[in-house]
């Protein structure tokens, strides 16, 4: 059944609690939005296959609650994983200026040195923003992060946050070519073709 997938890539959800990160994956996995999205307990996980450039890649996707509580489950959440989304809320500051506990413990936990980072500004849909666009620009950059804002709710952003997330780390073949044991796979220097694909959401730092 699974001839034609290239690779598996394990993908992290990481942010506070209320952030959205169960909205952004329920969005993408199963094209849904549920307002009253209840916390998640403990990790989640979903899996959906993406065709970048003519490559499948079989996407299995953690999704973790934002709790201290639910530290314990750390080592295991993050280790093998080639891509990671860092969620912030653009209405609300703490969750912005928290974001360096998160990549703390990414850089603590995590047991590959080349993991392809992307920061998303979700919940772009509503007024009372207190994150500007710039201000997440500048992190991402600062940390070497793929960057876009997005709303689960109106689907904004979202298809192309996990659509260049993983572009990346197949262009990063020592994230996961030793996986398909040596398939090479000529990806191409595409990265300029497909700059307007996201309608100028993305920003390679």
């Amino acid at each position: 059944m699974d001839d034609d997938v290239l690779t598996t890539l394990k993908l992290l959800i990481i942010g506070e609690s209320g952030v959205g990160k169960s909205s952004l994956l329920l969005r993408f996995t199963e094209d849904t939005f549920d307002p009253e999205q209840s916390a998640t307990i403990g990790v989640d996980f979903k899996v959906k296959t993406l065709a970048i450039d003519g490559n499948k890649a079989k996407l299995a996707i953690w999704d973790t609650a934002g709790q201290e509580r639910f530290r314990t489950l750390t080592p295991s959440y993050y280790r093998g994983a080639q891509g990671v989304i860092l969620v912030y809320d653009v209405t609300k500051r703490d969750t912005f200026t928290k974001l360096e506990n998160w990549l703390n413990e990414l850089e603590t936990y995590t047991t590959r040195n080349d993991i392809v980072k992307m920061l998303v500004g979700n919940k772009i849909d509503k007024d009372d923003h207190e994150v500007d666009r710039n201000e997440g620009l500048k992190f991402a950059r600062k940390h070497s992060m793929l960057f876009i804002e997005a709303s689960a709710k109106t689907k904004d952003g979202v298809q192309c946050a996990f659509e260049e997330l993983v572009e990346k780390i197949l262009q990063t073949p020592g994230l996961w070519e030793s996986e398909t044991q040596g398939q090479k796979v000529r990806l191409g220097d595409h990265e300029q073709a497909r700059a307007g694909a996201c309608g100028g959401y993305c920003s390679i730092p």
